[in-house]
């Protein structure tokens, strides 16, 4: 049985634990801040409940083998969850709308035929073909297997199946970026193209930059379905942090780290802001690279021929709303009202400043959830906007995204009771990530510029886990890379990912 110190009570940071504690270890966690989640938090007032991090769920099935795996009771039996339908209500610049069902292709083609023109949907499913094999083909390398010591391999073959476009009297054309296959292989539609670039906006990608891999984010939306925790996502958070007390992980909050204790060449412990050492034979780091290396500073982390942190990524902003009036019968859980000048959108967001889009793409969130409100006779209200890192928000930013979100919300102004903001600086401070910077999924292909460094270091005995590791940020993720290092500690070097 070994003495593991896990830094961090994140998503990730706990699914490694509990894995650890089931295996027979004695896992104890170290928290700065005063509770668990890490940015799956939450804010509550008068009554009204809101997620400060992501509101919706993918890929359940990631949860639900760390479920299986540590213990008897399924995650359906510590959370409420449920299939949105419909998935998504796209509001276009030019006004038009479409409800997009939950993981039904046909469906999906039917929808976009029928709101943006005959062909539409055609031209859809046939991407997300192309998509499904990229999927397919990256799928277990890239979030299911510890990161290749050859990981080239994975930077230099592009996975997503681009066709090949035949244009006389012009050389042959292939999309190689998101954007790309959005003007070549969708028509050049810019409802479509907003559609696509939309997915790659959510996880702070430019659109005009992210490989053609980045098909897979559509592509776990349309296959897997997108789901809604009853009471928030914070109440998924809860289930784990109970799972793991159940499994005897010990947990201490309010409990800074300042270093990483080493002895003969390895990780050895932690040293607490209080000056108590905490002896270990494995260390877990589930913080942002700079914290990480803050913790260590004389020690290399990662070989010259290893994949870097990723850096520069962009923050959110969150707004809460409190609305007086009941839920309307039908209303979408989520809605995304599309920029009204998409390339002055993508120059705000990855043009080097810090100012918010004027009026940028807000996604807005209306779970139809009795317990995030006082009564039936209210509704609680969530805006996301995808901002540059350490954007300086103003309320005048907060207005325009107010107004943006009142063409989902008809009658927004009237019915608002008040709202609460969460800027880039609280992102940091509620992360350690420099600028509030949320960590995106890892890519496939572009040189290995959207991978992220692996989840073992040079140090011998720590590891690092969570989002700004592999495989990237995003709550599967989060899960898939705590049954990575929970691998690489139970099995050892040759442990070959997650079954």
């Amino acid at each position: 049985m070994a003495r593991i110190a896990v830094i961090g009570a994140g998503m990730g940071a706990m699914a490694t634990a509990a894995r650890l504690a089931v295996a027979g270890h004695r896992v104890a966690v170290y928290e700065r801040a005063s509770t668990y989640g890490g940015a799956v938090g939450g804010f509550a007032r008068d009554g009204f409940s809101f997620d400060t991090g992501p509101g919706l769920l993918q890929l359940p099935a990631v949860y639900r083998d760390l479920f299986v795996k540590t213990g008897k009771e399924p995650l359906e039996d510590a959370i409420g969850l449920t299939q949105v339908e419909p998935a998504v209500r796209h509001v276009f610049a030019d006004g038009q709308q479409v409800d997009l069902p939950n993981a039904r292709r046909g469906g999906t083609a039917e929808a976009l035929d029928a709101a943006l023109g005959k062909g539409s949907g055609a031209l859809w499913s046939a991407f997300m073909n192309r998509a499904r094999e990229a999927w397919d083909r990256s799928r277990r390398p890239l979030l299911e297997e510890p990161l290749w010591p050859n990981w080239q391999i994975l930077a230099d073959r592009e996975p997503y199946p681009a066709p090949v476009r035949r244009r006389m009297l012009r050389k042959d054309l292939t999309a190689t970026t998101l954007t790309g296959i959005a003007e070549l292989e969708l028509g050049g539609d810019p409802r479509l193209v907003a559609l696509l670039e939309q997915f790659a906006l959510a996880s702070g990608l430019d659109p005009r930059t992210a490989p053609a891999s980045a098909a897979v984010l559509p592509y776990m939306d349309d296959a897997f379905g997108t789901w809604a925790v009853r009471g928030g996502m914070r109440e998924l958070a809860r289930a784990v942090y109970e799972r793991c007390l159940a499994r005897k992980v010990e947990f201490t909050f309010d409990a800074p780290v300042t270093r990483i204790v080493e002895k003969d060449g390895r990780a050895a412990g932690l040293e607490l802001a209080d000056g108590s050492v905490v002896e270990a034979d494995f260390v877990i780091a589930g913080v942002a690279p700079a914290v990480l290396e803050e913790l260590l500073p004389e020690r290399p982390l990662r070989g010259k021929d290893e994949v870097p942190p990723q850096s520069g990524l962009p923050s959110r902003l969150t707004v809460f709303l409190a609305l007086s009036g009941a839920r309307p019968e039908g209303t979408p859980h989520r809605t995304v009202v599309h920029a009204a000048d998409r390339d002055a959108e993508l120059t705000a967001l990855f043009g080097g400043g810090t100012a918010v889009a004027e009026r940028p793409t807000v996604t807005v969130l209306r779970p139809d959830d009795a317990s995030v409100v006082p009564d039936a006779e209210h509704e609680a209200v969530t805006l996301t906007v995808t901002v540059p890192r350490g954007a300086r928000v103003t309320d005048a930013d907060v207005d325009r995204v107010i107004e943006v979100a009142a063409r989902a919300v008809p009658g927004l102004r009237e019915r608002l009771l008040w709202h609460e903001v969460r800027t880039p600086s609280d992102v940091a401070e509620a992360t350690g990530a420099e600028g509030g910077s949320v960590p995106a999924p890892a890519l496939a292909a572009a040189s290995g510029a959207f991978l992220h460094p692996s989840n073992s270091t040079l140090v011998p005995g720590l590891f690092a886990v969570g989002g700004w590791a592999h495989p990237g940020g995003g709550l599967p993720h989060a899960g898939m890379s705590g049954a990575l290092v929970a691998g690489l500690i139970v099995e050892g070097p040759d442990f070959r990912g997650s079954q």
